[in-house]
């Protein structure tokens, strides 16, 4: 996690000391966020449906009370100073942990309904919680699924302030904080190359192989290190041309010749992308995947059915 800077973390106690005196009305983070979103005073009251002196009283009686200028305005449009930014990303996750916990609260006791949040890394194993997913749906059409894709730490990050049910980790996760269940198979490791490549007329990757290519790495990985040990050396050492979190835009980047990207395989249909391949890394590396949640988590009606019917899942495939 980054360090703040003192200005940032004052402000955060700042806001802290507001909310527990009842200062900070949720109404007025909403205010702020459709300011934010709007760029525009004028538009953001429309959106609202208040008077523009309203609102502008509002927002400077937010920073009064905060004791820090939230928004820099524009002849035209406005920004966000630091700790307007700050405030936007936590009254964004103070207004969705609300919006969530009151759709738990108000789902009838009779009619399985509400919503369910996942976090998942990006891998076909995925199809297994999509599987369960249909199946629920069928059931209980009133059940809505909400998936967010990220790395490991953007989702236990979520997870860890109640804003996913569930989330889908893959590889070296630490799971200390949550209960959790083992999927059955991993995913395997390998580059992803254009068929031109010289790479492409090998069957597999060895270490010696990745000498001075440009490679295109998962962020999550070169900062924790990962494939050091496959490697034999440090691998942030290698030639990394860029990183990234998610593989889809990766892998326009290997097709116009930035480099091979090291990836999961089943991430990209190559066969439905006649220039590109997938060559699988030797030493095999596997990822194991785990679906996670919160210790002693009180799960709304739907998410405890939703893992009951993914733990009979995978009951199920073990048995084949």
């Amino acid at each position: 996690m980054p360090i703040m800077n003192c200005s940032s973390y004052r402000f955060c106690i700042a806001l802290l000391n507001e909310r527990q005196e009842g200062v900070v009305e949720l109404r007025t983070l909403e205010y702020f966020l459709a300011v934010a979103r709007e760029g525009n005073i004028s538009n953001a009251a429309k959106a609202l449906h208040i008077t523009q002196p309203t609102l502008s009283r509002q927002i400077k009686e937010l920073e009064t009370d905060l004791g820090k200028q939230l928004l820099i305005r524009g002849s035209r449009r406005i920004t966000l100073t630091d700790e307007g930014m700050l405030l936007r990303k936590r009254a964004e996750e103070i207004v969705s942990l609300l919006e969530k916990t009151e759709g738990e609260i108000s789902a009838s006791d009779e009619v399985i309904s509400g919503d369910i949040f996942i976090g998942c890394g990006e891998t076909e194993k995925m199809r297994f919680i999509v599987r369960a997913a249909k199946l629920m749906r069928d059931d209980y059409p009133d059940v809505n699924f909400h998936l967010f894709s990220g790395n490991e730490g953007d989702i236990a990050e979520r997870l860890d302030k109640g804003l996913l049910d569930f989330a889908l980790f893959i590889g070296m996760a630490n799971l200390e904080k949550y209960d959790h269940f083992k999927l059955p198979d991993d995913d395997l490791w390998g580059l992803l190359l254009r068929k031109d490549d010289p790479l492409a007329a090998r069957e597999s990757i060895a270490p010696r192989d990745l000498e001075g290519i440009p490679l295109l790495c998962p962020r999550q990985v070169l900062l924790n290190n990962d494939m050091s040990g496959w490697l034999g050396r440090d691998f942030r050492k290698l030639n990394i041309a860029a990183t990234y979190n998610l593989v889809y835009n990766v892998s326009l980047m290997v097709e116009e010749g930035m480099g091979a990207a090291l990836c999961i395989d089943g991430l990209i249909n190559v066969f439905g992308r006649g220039g590109l391949c997938f060559r699988p890394l030797e030493p095999k590396v596997t990822a194991g995947l785990v679906i996670a949640w919160k210790k002693y988590q009180v799960f709304s009606r739907a998410a405890e059915m939703f893992l009951t019917r993914l733990q009979s899942g995978l009951a199920i495939d073990e048995d084949q």
